[in-house]
C-alpha cells in the first residue's frame, strides 16, 4: 500500500469508528494469571472466523464486487466519505481496492484460493469503473454516469465542508491514494495471477500515472484536466502541482514498486522527476517551505480549497522534508538533502507561541506567503448555499473539520537528517529498490497488516505482533451470528433533502462539523448507531492473519 495511505483509510480518511466488540462492554482487565489461562483459539478456529466474516461481505455487503466505508445493519443507509446511493462503490481507501488488499493478504497467509477470488471480483469492480484515461474518480457508480451526476447534483454539492465533491469533473483523481491503492492492487494481483486483463488494466493505471506527470516531474491533483472546474468564485485547483496527501510521494511509490517487480526501466526518468520536484519547487529563503499546491508556471504556492488559502503549510513542509531524506536513501544523492537544514529551521521559526501549544498542537497550518503570519480557518453561515469560508489572524472559534494547527516533530526530524548526512551516498542507497537490478526483490508479502513502503521490499523480517490469547478470543466470538464484527459509528450524516435556503437557517455552524440540516457532511453523532465497518473488517482481520503465523 502507499505511503500513508493505509495509516489514512483506517484512521483519517474514514468516517469515525468506535472499534468497539458487539453488543456488550469492555470486560474488565483481569489479573495476568487470569489473562495466561485464556487457550489460544486454533487455527481451524480462526480460518473458518475469517471465512465467515469474508462471505458475509462478499455476499451481503458488496456491489458487483465492490464496497464502500461503512453500512447500517440493514443496509438501508450506507456511507464512503459521503453518503452513497445503493448502487455506488468507493475507491479512496478503506474502500474497494482495501478490500482487494485484505483478500490477497488473507491468500498469502491461508493459501485458501476462495480469497483469490474473492480479489478477482474486487478487481473486476475496480476495472469496470476504471477511466478511459487509465485512472479512478473517488467513486463508482455501477448505475451508470448519469445516476452519478444525480449524486454529486444532491449528495455532492449539499456537503458544505467538501469542496471536491461540489463539482463533477468526469476524470480520474490522484487525492486520497485511491489511484494509487488501485493501482498496487491490480499490480499485486497480476503478479499472482498474470491475468492478461488485470495487465491491461494496470498499464492504463500506469499510463495514467505517466501521462498526468508535467514535464517538471510534478502531478495535477485531477487528470485529464477539464475547463470550468472553478468553484465558488476561485478557479480551478486541480491542475496544480500537488503535494496535499502526498500525491507526488503515493504516485513515486506506485512507480518504484512497479519498476522493481516488472522491470520496464522507462519508468526511470519519470521516477527521478518525480523526486526533482521537490527540490524545485521549495522557496527561497526567507521562506524555504512548501504549500499544498505550487502554480505550474512559476512553481510558487497557490491556494485550493476555499479553507485552503494561498500559503505554505507546515505539515507539507514536514512530510516533503520526510520524503527528501526518503529520496536520498532511494538515490545516494545528496542534493535531496541540500536545503533540509534551511527548511528546519523555518519550521522552528514558526512555531505557535506556548499559549496556544496546547493538546500537542506546535504549530498553526497555514503561513500567510511574504510575512510567516499564520492563517487561521473560520465559516460564517449554515450551509453551502449561503454559507462561506475566510481566515483571519485570530485563533478563535477555528473551524472543526480541518485543523488549523499540526503537531510537527522538527526535533526528531533533524536528528535523522543529521545521521543521514552523516553517512556516505553510497552507503545509505547499498540495495535500493530503485538501484538495484529489476527483480531483485518482491513486493511485501502483505499490504494491510501495517503502513508498507518501498524499503520494506529489502526486509527479510517483516513479522508483526501478534494479539495475545484473549483479544484473538474475543475477536472470534465477537463476529456476530450474521458474520460482521458490530461497531459504533460515530459519524453519520444528515439525508440529502434538497438544496439550502439562500438565508442562513438558525443555530451556530462557526465550529461544528456540520451545518444546518441541508448540509450532506458527515458529523459526530451525540448517540452512535450500531453498524457494518469495512475499516474494522480489514483491522480484525489482519489481527487473525498475523495469529496464523506470517
Amino acid at each position: 500500500m502507499t505511503i500513508a495511505a493505509f495509516k489514512r483509510a483506517l484512521i483519517c480518511a474514514c468516517l469515525p469508528l468506535m472499534l468497539a466488540l458487539p453488543g456488550h462492554a469492555q470486560p474488565a482487565t483481569s489479573s495476568p494469571a487470569a489473562q495466561e489461562a485464556v487457550q489460544a483459539p486454533s487455527r481451524a478456529e480462526i480460518l473458518a472466523t475469517m471465512k465467515r466474516a469474508a462471505t458475509f461481505m462478499m455476499d451481503e455487503a458488496a456491489v458487483n464486487g465492490g464496497y464502500v466505508w461503512q453500512y447500517l445493519p440493514d443496509f438501508s443507509r450506507r456511507w464512503g466519505e459521503l453518503e452513497a446511493n445503493k448502487t455506488m462503490i468507493w475507491v479512496q481507501p478503506p474502500g474497494t481496492p482495501t478490500m482487494g488488499h485484505l483478500f490477497l493478504d488473507a491468500w498469502h497467509a491461508t493459501g485458501d484460493g476462495w480469497y483469490l477470488d474473492a480479489a478477482m471480483k474486487t478487481a473486476d469492480a475496480l476495472i469496470k469503473g476504471q477511466l478511459d484515461s487509465g485512472g479512478w474518480n473517488y467513486v463508482i457508480d455501477t448505475a451508470g454516469e448519469d445516476s452519478l451526476k444525480r449524486w454529486y447534483d444532491t449528495y455532492g454539492k449539499n456537503a458544505w465542508r467538501m469542496e471536491e465533491f461540489h463539482h463533477y469533473y468526469g476524470n480520474g483523481t490522484f487525492d486520497d491514494a485511491g489511484t494509487a491503492e488501485a493501482t498496487q492492487f491490480l499490480l499485486r494481483l497480476y503478479l499472482e495471477k498474470k491475468d492478461k486483463g488485470i495487465k491491461k488494466a494496470l498499464d492504463k493505471a500506469l499510463g495514467f500515472i505517466l501521462n498526468a506527470q508535467y514535464p517538471n516531474g510534478g502531478w495535477p491533483q485531477r487528470f485529464p484536466l477539464v475547463k470550468d472546474g472553478g468553484l465558488h468564485g476561485k478557479p480551478d485547483y486541480t491542475g496544480y502541482i500537488t503535494f496535499n496527501d502526498d500525491v507526488s510521494g503515493e504516485n513515486l511509490e506506485v512507480l518504484v514498486f512497479a519498476y522493481q517487480v516488472l522491470g520496464d526501466k522507462k519508468l526511470i526518468d519519470p521516477i527521478r522527476r518525480g523526486m526533482d520536484i521537490f527540490i524545485a519547487t521549495q522557496q527561497p529563503q526567507p521562506q524555504p517551505a512548501w504549500g499544498l499546491q505550487h502554480r505550474t508556471t512559476d512553481l510558487k504556492p497557490t491556494g485550493a480549497r476555499t479553507y485552503e488559502p494561498e500559503a505554505f503549510a507546515t505539515h507539507t513542509t514536514a512530510n516533503n522534508i520526510k520524503q527528501l531524506l526518503n529520496f536520498y536513501r532511494l538515490t545516494g544523492d545528496a542534493k535531496y538533502l541540500a536545503r533540509v537544514p534551511e527548511a528546519l529551521d523555518w519550521l522552528d521559526k514558526v512555531q505557535s507561541p506556548p499559549s496556544l501549544r496546547t493538546q500537542g498542537r506546535t504549530h498553526p497550518t497555514f503561513l500567510a506567503v511574504g510575512t510567516d503570519k499564520p492563517l487561521y480557518l473560520h465559516r460564517r453561515g449554515s450551509n453551502v448555499v449561503n454559507g462561506e469560508y475566510y481566515t483571519s489572524d485570530s485563533p478563535n472559534e477555528v473551524i472543526a473539520h480541518y485543523g488549523s494547527f499540526r503537531t510537527i516533530d522538527t526535533q526528531t526530524l533533524r536528528a535523522e537528517y543529521q545521521k543521514l548526512a552523516a553517512m556516505k551516498g553510497e552507503e545509505i542507497s547499498k540495495g535500493s529498490p530503485m538501484l538495484a537490478k529489476p527483480g531483485t526483490y518482491k513486493l511485501p508479502r502483505y499490504f494491510t497488516l501495517r503502513d508498507v513502503d518501498v524499503f520494506d521490499m529489502m526486509k527479510t523480517d517483516n513479522a508483526e505482533k501478534v494479539a495475545g490469547a484473549d483479544k484473538l478470543a474475543d475477536l472470534i466470538r465477537g463476529l456476530n451470528p450474521r458474520g460482521y464484527w458490530p461497531v459504533k459509528l460515530t459519524a453519520v450524516s444528515n439525508p440529502y433533502i434538497g438544496d439550502g435556503p439562500a438565508t442562513p437557517t438558525g443555530g451556530e455552524y462557526r465550529a461544528t462539523r456540520v451545518g444546518d440540516l441541508y448540509d450532506t457532511s458527515p458529523y459526530n453523532a451525540d448517540y452512535p448507531v450500531e453498524g457494518i465497518s469495512t475499516a474494522a473488517f480489514v483491522k480484525n482481520m489482519g489481527e487473525l492473519i498475523k495469529a496464523l503465523g506470517q
